[in-house]
C-alpha cells in the first residue's frame, strides 16, 4: 500500500515532513528539519523518510506545487511523492 509523503513549510516556517496515512492527521508521522531555509536535500528527506519507517515507492519522483496564498504574500511550497512502509505492511 503507498501513501503520500509531503514536504512543506510549518505554521513556523520551518520545513517539515509528514506521511498521509489512513489516521486522522493529528497521527500522522511526521518530522521537522528545524529550519526554514535551504529547502531539505533530496538525501535528508529519503533519511527523515527512513527514520520514519517509510520509503519511496518504486519509480516514485518529488513533484513540487506553489501555493500562492495572495498576491503581496510570500508563495508556500508543497512537495509530494509516494512511499510505502519499510517492512511492507499497510
Amino acid at each position: 500500500m503507498t501513501h503520500s509523503a509531503r514536504l512543506s513549510n510549518s505554521f513556523q516556517g520551518e520545513w517539515e515532513l509528514y506521511v498521509v496515512t489512513e489516521r486522522i492527521s493529528l497521527d500522522w508521522p511526521e518530522h521537522s528539519f528545524g529550519r526554514t531555509g535551504p529547502v531539505p536535500t533530496v538525501q535528508e528527506r529519503v533519511d527523515a523518510l527512513a527514520g520514519l519507517g517509510y520509503v519511496l515507492a518504486d519509480g516514485a519522483e518529488w513533484e513540487w506545487q506553489e501555493c500562492p496564498t495572495g498576491v503581496m504574500d510570500r508563495v508556500e511550497l508543497l512537495a509530494s511523492v509516494d512511499v510505502q512502509r519499510k517492512d511492507g505492511a499497510s
